[in-house]
C-alpha cells in the first residue's frame, strides 16, 4: 500500500480497483455510510426481504453479502489509513501474504448491473397473496390480476378476471409488478 518499497511500484498499482471490506457484525450499513463520508467510493449491494416484523410481514433492507461491502482504491494514491478504524469496519480481506486482493471488476460491474435493473423495475420476487399486481409481458401484458401464491421461487400463481370469472394463471414471477 503507501507505505511500501517504492521500487516494487508499477503503473498497474496507479489504477483503482476493488477491494473487499470484513464489516463487524450488523454494521455494514454503518461501516458504508462512514466510509462515503471520508469520500470513499463504496459498493454495498443490499437487496429488500419480507420478514415477520410484530406479527406482520414487512419489507426489509438487508445486504447481498452480510458483513461485507466493497471499496474502490489504488495503491499509491488512496489513503488506506483511515479504513481501518472507521465505524463498522473490520478489516480489508486478505489472502496469504496479508496483502489485500482486489476483487474482479467483472464481479463488481455485474453486481451494480443487477442492483440499477432491480431499481428501475418495480417486480419484486416476493409478493403477498391478495396484492394487486400488473403483468409486464406476454399475452396478458398490462392487465390488471391479484397475486394469489407463490409456485417456488419463480413462478407465482395470480387471479385473473376474465370473461366476468376469475381464473387461475400460473406465471414467471419476473412478468409480475406491483401496481401503484
Amino acid at each position: 500500500m503507501c507505505d511500501d518499497d517504492p521500487s516494487l511500484e508499477t503503473a498497474d498499482d496507479a489504477v483503482p480497483r476493488w477491494y473487499a471490506i470484513q464489516c463487524k457484525g450488523g454494521e455494514s450499513f454503518r461501516a458504508a455510510e462512514h466510509l462515503g463520508n471520508q469520500g470513499y467510493e463504496v459498493f454495498h449491494p443490499v437487496l429488500e426481504v419480507q420478514k415477520k416484523r410484530g406479527g406482520k410481514l414487512a419489507w426489509v433492507t438487508e445486504p447481498l453479502f452480510p458483513y461485507y461491502l466493497f471499496i474502490h482504491l489504488d495503491r499509491l494514491v488512496s489513503n488506506w489509513r483511515p479504513i481501518r478504524s472507521t465505524r463498522g469496519v473490520l478489516k480489508l480481506v486478505t489472502f496469504g501474504g496479508g496483502m489485500p486482493v482486489p476483487i474482479g471488476d467483472e464481479l463488481v460491474t455485474t453486481l451494480r448491473r443487477q442492483a440499477s435493473q432491480d431499481d428501475d423495475a418495480s417486480a419484486h420476487v416476493y409478493f403477498r397473496a391478495g396484492e394487486a399486481v400488473e403483468i409486464t409481458e406476454g399475452p396478458f401484458q398490462d392487465l390488471q390480476a391479484i397475486f394469489a401464491s407463490h409456485k417456488g421461487e419463480e413462478r407465482a400463481i395470480v387471479l385473473l378476471n376474465m370473461l366476468h370469472q376469475q381464473q387461475r394463471l400460473e406465471m414467471p414471477v419476473s412478468r409480475l409488478r406491483r401496481r401503484d
